[in-house]
C-alpha cells in the first residue's frame, strides 16, 4: 500500500484542533489553581502580607519579589542580584538580608572584588537608616577622609560628603576589632545608588552593619550587627481589613494574577472580592486567577481529555482521505 502523506495530515490536523479544544484549557486552569495555595512561611520565616511567595498572595507591589528555594532559603531579588533574608518583622516592618560580596571578619585585610548592594525604589522598599556603612582603603585623593565632627566644623557645608575616620564601629567592629590590621576606614551613609557606586570605584570593599534593637528601644539596647537592614510599607486597604478579619472567617490578601486587582483568598479555595463568608459575591473561579476547586476542574479535564481521544480516533478510522481539503463528509465543524 503506498504512503499517502495527506492521510497524515488530515489525521495531525484533527488532533491538533482536539488538543487545543479539550486538553489546553485543562492545563491552564490546573496552573491557574496551583497559585490557589498560598504557603506562610520558608524555612523558618513566616511569609505573612504584604509579602507572598506564590503568585497572586500578599500584595502586587511586592510580586515576585521573595523567592524561595526547595531547601527553605529565602532570597530577596533586587536590581544588584539575589540576596539571603535572614529575618522578617511585621511589628517594626523590615527585614535584614545579607549580601555575599560585602567584607567579613574572616577577610582580615584581604579585600575582594565587590558590588553595589540596590534597591528597586518603586517597590515600597528602603535603606534603613540604622544602617552603617564602612569603607576600606579609600583613595584620600579621590574621597574625603576625616575625622567628620572636625571637619564639620571646618567646613559646614561639606559636612556630608565626608567618610568619618574617627567612626565608632570602625574602632570597634562587631566581632573582630583588630581585623583590618592597621588598613584605614571609614563611614559614609550613601544618598543614592550612584553615590555607593562611586564610593567603591575609590575604596578596596564596604561592609554594612545595621543596630539590631535588644531588649527595650533606648539607645543602650542597640547592637551592632553585619547585615542590611530593608525597611519596607505595609499597604492597609478596607478590603484586605475586612478579608483578614476573623469574624468573618479570617481570609488571606491577595490578587488576581491578571488585572492585580484585590482578592481575599479564603481557606475553602474560593476567591472572593471582600471576605470569606460573604456568599453574595461573584468573583469566584475564573481561568487564568488564582481560582477554582481543584476536584471539579480535574474531573472536567479528565472528562474533556477522554471525550478528546475517543473523538479523534473515531474521526480517524472513519473519515476519508481528502488531501487535506474539508468535504461534507469528513468535516469537522
Amino acid at each position: 500500500m503506498a504512503y499517502n502523506p495527506s492521510s497524515r495530515s488530515c489525521s495531525y490536523d484533527s488532533f491538533c484542533f482536539l488538543f487545543i479544544t479539550f486538553v489546553l484549557p485543562y492545563f491552564f486552569l490546573t496552573k491557574a489553581q496551583a497559585a490557589s495555595h498560598c504557603r506562610t512561611s520558608c524555612g523558618t520565616i513566616p511569609i505573612n502580607y504584604p509579602f507572598g511567595i506564590d503568585d497572586g498572595c500578599g500584595s502586587p507591589y511586592y510580586r515576585h519579589m521573595l523567592l524561595c528555594s526547595d531547601s527553605g532559603i529565602l532570597e530577596l531579588r533586587t536590581p544588584s542580584g539575589r540576596y539571603h533574608v535572614r529575618s522578617i518583622s511585621y511589628s517594626d516592618p523590615h527585614m535584614i538580608v545579607t549580601d555575599p560580596f560585602m567584607w567579613k571578619c574572616q577577610d582580615g585585610h584581604h579585600f575582594r572584588a565587590t558590588r553595589a548592594f540596590s534597591l528597586d525604589t518603586s517597590r515600597h522598599l528602603t535603606l534603613s537608616s540604622q544602617n552603617d556603612y564602612l569603607f576600606f582603603n579609600c583613595s584620600e585623593e579621590k574621597v574625603i577622609v576625616e575625622p567628620k565632627p572636625i571637619f564639620c566644623e571646618r567646613f559646614p557645608d561639606r559636612c556630608d560628603s565626608t567618610c568619618d575616620s574617627a567612626s565608632y564601629l570602625c574602632r570597634h567592629l562587631p566581632g573582630c576589632g583588630a581585623a583590618l590590621g592597621g588598613r584605614s576606614c571609614c563611614s559614609y551613609f550613601p544618598k543614592a545608588t550612584e553615590s555607593l557606586r562611586l564610593m567603591l570605584k575609590y575604596c578596596a570593599s564596604y561592609t554594612s552593619i545595621y543596630w539590631r534593637i535588644n531588649g527595650a528601644n533606648s539607645p543602650d539596647d542597640h547592637v551592632p550587627e553585619y547585615g542590611i537592614r530593608v525597611d519596607f510599607d505595609i499597604p492597609v486597604t478596607t478590603d484586605c481589613l475586612q478579608c483578614q478579619d476573623m469574624k468573618k472567617r479570617g481570609g488571606r490578601c491577595g490578587f488576581d494574577t491578571q488585572s492585580q486587582n484585590f482578592l481575599c483568598l479564603c481557606n475553602q479555595r474560593s476567591n472572593v472580592t471582600t471576605y470569606c463568608n460573604d456568599h453574595s459575591s461573584s468573583s469566584h473561579s475564573k481561568a487564568g486567577i488564582i481560582a477554582g476547586t481543584v476536584t471539579g476542574v480535574s474531573a472536567a479535564g479528565a472528562l474533556g481529555i477522554g471525550a478528546g481521544l475517543w473523538y479523534w480516533k473515531k474521526v480517524r478510522a472513519s473519515a476519508p482521505v481528502t488531501c487535506g481539503v474539508q468535504s461534507n463528509e469528513n468535516r469537522l465543524f
